[in-house]
C-alpha cells in the first residue's frame, strides 16, 4: 500500500518536498516554523490548517523539549488524520449511499465499492439514482455488466427516490448483502437537491430500519481547496459519515485532505488511485503521511 500511495502521490510529493529539504537547513526553529508556514499553505493544506499545524507544533516542541521538527510534523499530521477513525461499516445486509456534485466520481467511486466487497464475496447490488442525467445511468449499467452485478435504475427524469425504494425491494428479497446507491450531483438549485437527497434517506431508513450504515461524500481531489468548499456545502445533509476521495493520482493537490479532515471532521474512508474498478484502497493516515514525508 505504501509504495502504491508514493506512486499515486507523485504530484502532491512535489509540493512537499521543500518541506522535507527546509528540515536540513539548521535554520532556528522560529524561522523554520514560519517558512513551514507559507509551504504548508502553498502544498495546498489551507490557511486554518496550517496555522493549527504550527500552533501545535510551537507547543509541542516547548512543552517536550523536541527539536526534530520533521518528526513533530509527521506526528501532527497523522493525529489530524487519525483523529476521525476511518473504520468503515462492516456489518451485513447494508446500504451504502455516496453523494457529491457531478463530475467528482460518484459512479465510477460506486463501481470500485462494488467490486472490492463482490471480490471479498458479498453479494453487491447497484441503483442509479441519478435519474436527471441519463449518462450517469447508461455509465452504472455499463459497470454492472462488466462487474455481473444488477443494477436497479429507472426512467430518465424519474423520481429518484422511487428507484431507490424499487431497489430495496430487490434487494430485501434476493437476501444480497450490499446495496450501493448512485445519486445526483445537481438539480436546480442547491435546496432542491438536498431535499431530494433527505428524502432518500427516509426512504431507506423506512424501509430498513438503521440503513443507510454508510454515506459517503465523493469528493475531488484535482480541486483542492475547492472540495472544502463542496464538502461544507454537503456537510448540511445530515448522517455524512465520511469522504471517499477521487483522482488522487492526477492531483497536486492531495494536501487538502488533511483540511477535510480537520475543517469538517469528516474521516476519509477510502481513496481512488486510478480508472479501473481495482483502483482502491482503504484510507490509512500513517501510510499516507509516510508516502507525503518519507
Amino acid at each position: 500500500m505504501l509504495e502504491k500511495l508514493r506512486e499515486t502521490l507523485s504530484k502532491t510529493r512535489k509540493l512537499f518536498a521543500p518541506i522535507e529539504q527546509l528540515f536540513s537547513r539548521g535554520q532556528p526553529q522560529e524561522e523554520i516554523l514560519d517558512e513551514l508556514f507559507e509551504l504548508l499553505i502553498l502544498a495546498d493544506i489551507g490557511v486554518a490548517t496550517s496555522q493549527k499545524i504550527i500552533d501545535d507544533l510551537k507547543e509541542k516542541a516547548r512543552k517536550s523539549g523536541e527539536v526534530d521538527l520533521k518528526a513533530l510534523l509527521k506526528q501532527e499530521l497523522i493525529e489530524i488524520l487519525a483523529s476521525k477513525p476511518p473504520a468503515v461499516n462492516q456489518v451485513f445486509p447494508a446500504v451504502w449511499l455516496l453523494v457529491g456534485v457531478n463530475g467528482g466520481g460518484k459512479t465510477t467511486s460506486a463501481a470500485k465499492l462494488a467490486h472490492k466487497y463482490q471480490s471479498e464475496g458479498r453479494k453487491v447490488m447497484l441503483a442509479a439514482a441519478d435519474t436527471f442525467r441519463a449518462a450517469a445511468q447508461e455509465q452504472l449499467v455499463l459497470w454492472g455488466k462488466k462487474l455481473n452485478l444488477p443494477v436497479i435504475q429507472g426512467q430518465p427524469g424519474a423520481d429518484p427516490a422511487s428507484v431507490v425504494y424499487d431497489a430495496l425491494q430487490s434487494f430485501k428479497a434476493r437476501n444480497y448483502d450490499l446495496l450501493i446507491i448512485d445519486t445526483a450531483g445537481r438539480l436546480h438549485t442547491y435546496a432542491n437537491l438536498m431535499a431530494e437527497l433527505e428524502k432518500i434517506k427516509k426512504v431507506i431508513s423506512r424501509e430498513i430500519p438503521g440503513a443507510p450504515q454508510e454515506i459517503l461524500l465523493v469528493l475531488d481531489s484535482t480541486i483542492g481547496q475547492n472540495a472544502i468548499v463542496q464538502a461544507r456545502e454537503f456537510n448540511r445533509f445530515s448522517g455524512l459519515t465520511g469522504v471517499f476521495l477521487t483522482k488522487l493520482d492526477g492531483t497536486a493537490r492531495g494536501g487538502s485532505v488533511l483540511a477535510v479532515v480537520e475543517e469538517l471532521k469528516l474521516p476519509i474512508k477510502f481513496v481512488g488511485l486510478g480508472e479501473t474498478e481495482r483502483d482502491i484502497i482503504g484510507f490509512d493516515p500513517e501510510a499516507f503521511v509516510k508516502a507525503l514525508l518519507s
